[in-house]
C-alpha cells in the first residue's frame, strides 16, 4: 500500500472493514480493520514493543495517542487504566471510524476519538503514547512532535516508539535540543529493530 494513502484524510479505495484476532491489554480481542490505514493486518512490531511498557501508563488523567491508526494504543490504553480518559487522535477519517468501531466492540467508553483540532486547546496530558508517523518527514514529525510534548502535566511522560533504520537515534537528538530544559529525554528500551524513547516533563 503506497504510505501516502494513510496520511491523508480521505484514504483512497472503498471502506471495507474486515475482522482480525489481536490481543490488546493481555486479552485476545477481535477488532475491525481495512485497507488504507496504518499496519491494518496485525499489531505492528513497534507497537507491540512500545505496548510492552504499558504498566508505566498513567492511572489517572487525560492520555494522548498521536497517530491512533485502528486504535491498538489507544484501546490498549483504555482497557488497562479504566479511570482514565484517553484522547485517540488521527488525521485519517478511516482510522478514526475504526477506532469508533473498535471502542464499540470491546466496550471501552473511556476514550475520545478526534482529529487533533478537536482537542481542547487548555488540555493537559498524564501521559503521551505513541507510534509516531515517521514517514510524513522530519519536518512533519518534528512539528507534530512540537505541537504535543509541550502539553505533558509536570511530572507526566510521553513514550513514543521509533524505528532505529528511520531515525531514531537523530529523532532524540533533536528532542533533547529541541525541547525546553525542564523535559528530559531518554532511550529507555532498546529492542533490535525499535527504540522507545520517554520524555518526561520535570517536577
Amino acid at each position: 500500500m503506497p504510505q501516502a494513502h494513510y496520511f491523508s484524510n480521505e484514504p483512497i479505495g472503498e471502506f471495507r472493514p474486515k475482522t482480525i484476532e489481536v490481543t490488546l491489554a493481555g486479552k485476545k480481542v477481535s477488532v475491525q480493520t481495512a485497507g488504507g490505514i496504518f499496519s491494518p493486518d496485525h499489531v505492528d512490531t513497534g507497537t507491540a514493543v512500545l505496548l510492552e511498557l504499558l504498566d508505566e501508563a498513567p492511572k489517572l488523567g487525560d492520555v494522548l495517542d498521536i497517530g491512533c491508526g485502528w486504535g491498538p494504543i489507544a484501546l490498549s490504553i483504555a482497557l488497562a487504566r479504566p479511570h482514565v480518559t484517553v484522547w485517540a487522535v488521527d488525521v485519517n477519517e478511516r482510522a478514526l471510524e475504526l477506532t469508533r468501531m473498535n471502542a464499540a466492540l470491546l466496550g471501552v467508553t473511556n476514550i475520545k476519538i478526534c482529529k487533533p483540532e478537536e482537542v481542547p486547546a487548555s488540555l493537559k496530558f498524564a501521559g503521551i503514547w505513541s507510534n509516531p508517523p515517521i514517514r510524513v518527514g522530519k519536518e512533519a514529525l518534528h512539528e507534530i512532535l512540537k505541537t504535543w510534548l509541550p502539553r505533558l502535566l509536570s511530572g507526566a511522560e510521553s513514550y513514543l516508539v521509533v524505528q532505529k533504520n528511520l531515525g531514531a537515534d537523530s529523532l532524540l537528538r533533536w528532542l533533547q535540543d529541541t525541547l525546553p530544559k525542564k523535559f528530559s529525554c531518554l532511550k529507555v528500551d532498546n529492542s533490535k529493530q525499535f527504540r522507545v524513547i520517554r520524555v518526561t516533563h520535570k517536577n
